[in-house]
């Protein structure tokens, strides 16, 4: 039987508290609570909302608009991190393997990272995604969805210490920032029908979530 994502995420989970040092870690828990705290997801675009515009480079560097797919159905948003992320590549997997029923269900998909578009192929490449992986440098998308958040002076410390230079990934000189791992349905007509803008990372919407949502609205039409 397959596992779902919420499963594998979960194993990933203990085998990395497992190998990262009890300090790290509670850097990392006080981030989460620091999001908690400061509401960014509740803040962040929910249900009813209109979408912002999403108009983005591929990861050839093509300019692609999103208002074209929304012209046929609905499209599923999903942010993630980056290519470096491991929860992030266990979700695009997940979402790769659905993509038949996903688009079975009359729905597009698309991803979105602050990478630059070199990174974003070789994350397509890596995971042999078919969907558009489109790149937000400077986050400008994902500040109009709410979901990005800054750097704290300790996340910071901690993300150095596990060599991860994020405004160099991000092709962002000095902005260390990051989006929730936030997920969207948004509607032909522009209003988000589902959201999901949970603040840890290490949870995701559950892909098999998001297909039935959106096989209960073409049955419904």
């Amino acid at each position: 039987m397959t596992s779902t994502l919420a499963q594998q995420l979960d194993e990933f989970l203990a085998g990395w508290k497992q190998r990262v040092p009890a300090e790290r870690q509670a850097i990392m828990e006080r981030h989460i609570a620091h999001l908690k705290e400061v509401g960014i997801g509740r803040s962040a675009k929910q249900v009813g909302a209109r979408a912002p515009d999403i108009v983005l480079p591929d990861a050839l560097g093509n300019s692609f608009d999103v208002g074209r797919l929304l012209a046929n159905g609905p499209v599923v948003v999903t942010f993630y991190r980056g290519g470096w992320c491991p929860y992030c590549n266990l979700e695009l997997k997940a979402y790769q393997d659905l993509l038949p029923r996903i688009i079975a269900a009359g729905a597009s998909l698309v991803a979105i990272s602050p990478e630059k578009p070199d990174d974003s192929l070789s994350t397509t490449e890596k995971n042999a995604l078919t969907f558009p992986v489109l790149s937000d440098v400077g986050q400008k998308v994902g500040r109009a969805f709410g979901v990005v958040y800054e750097f704290t002076d300790e996340l910071r410390t901690a993300y150095e210490g596990f060599g991860l230079d994020i405004p160099s990934k991000n092709g962002a000189p000095d902005q260390w920032s990051l989006p929730l791992s936030a997920t969207y349905v948004i509607g032909s007509d522009g209003l988000i029908l589902f959201a999901d803008t949970s603040v840890d990372y290490r949870h995701r919407a559950e892909p098999l979530d998001v297909l039935a949502a959106l096989e209960r609205r073409e049955a419904a039409e």
